[in-house]
């Protein structure tokens, strides 16, 4: 690898770092890098997703003042998180490539609507079963193993979807709502990242550069994210959706 390779990994794990702390979609930036750099698919995806796992974390701790109070509903989601990255993990060594290849741009898509709408879903759902929707319900938990699953075989989006789904089934300010996805991206991330490791092919120096630089763009985007108002937060969600729907279906 030449140093100039690495320094445009390390760059590009920067913005990815950043995006994913914000919304999400950091695959999008680092994962077509790698493929123009000359990694296969699979070495470029499973080394993505091992060197973002740092700047994730980095991005969760950021917002660490967003998440007190919200250990249980945290510890809940992350249960299903985790058992969905696995089976995401596992599909994406057993299947051949192109299995979610049309699955993908139409959650991306759906994700996008979700995000849009959800002010006005959210409102009928409280007037409906009433204003504390701050409970975990069985088909949160569902769609966030499901989200796992995504994540855990590919995770372009992952953070837009989870937006989505947190938004509509729980009464919260959405900041609180970026916190929780970005613990939830980290465990499923991490977990798919540990399989990956130990049976997938990784560049290892892919991973470090990629890393490095996610760190740093966490540790950015936790800054710029928690100063953005909810709305716009929820356009900056809306457009980096789009943008990762359009890179999708290209």
């Amino acid at each position: 690898m030449s140093v100039a390779h690495g320094l445009v990994i390390v760059v590009a794990g920067v913005w990815a770092g950043m995006i994913n702390t914000i919304v999400g979609s950091g695959t999008l930036v680092t994962f077509p890098v790698l493929l123009a750099l000359g990694y296969p698919p699979l070495t470029a995806n499973v080394s993505n997703g091992l060197g973002l796992v740092p700047g994730s974390l980095t991005g969760a701790i950021g917002y660490r003042r967003e998440l007190a109070g919200l250990g249980g509903r945290v510890a809940r989601l992350a249960v299903a998180s985790v058992l969905g990255a696995l089976l995401g993990a596992v599909l994406l060594l057993w299947l051949p490539p192109g299995a979610f290849d049309a699955v993908v741009p139409v959650l991306v898509g759906v994700a996008v609507v979700l995000v849009i709408v959800q002010p006005l879903l959210a409102r009928r759902l409280a007037g409906r079963h009433g204003a504390g929707r701050s409970r975990v319900g069985p088909a949160l938990l569902a769609g966030v193993f499901g989200t796992g699953v995504y994540g855990g075989y590919f995770g372009a989006a992952q953070g837009v979807l989870l937006l989505a789904l947190l938004g509509i089934g729980l009464d919260d300010d959405l900041q609180r709502h970026n916190a929780v996805k970005n613990v939830l991206a980290t465990v499923a991330n991490l977990v798919s990242g540990l399989v990956f490791a130990v049976v997938a092919p990784v560049s290892w120096p892919v991973v470090a550069l990629i890393a490095v630089g996610s760190v740093l763009g966490g540790l950015i985007g936790a800054r710029v994210g928690r100063m953005l108002s909810p709305t716009v937060l929820r356009v900056v969600v809306v457009l980096v959706g789009v943008a990762a729907l359009v890179e999708l279906l290209r």
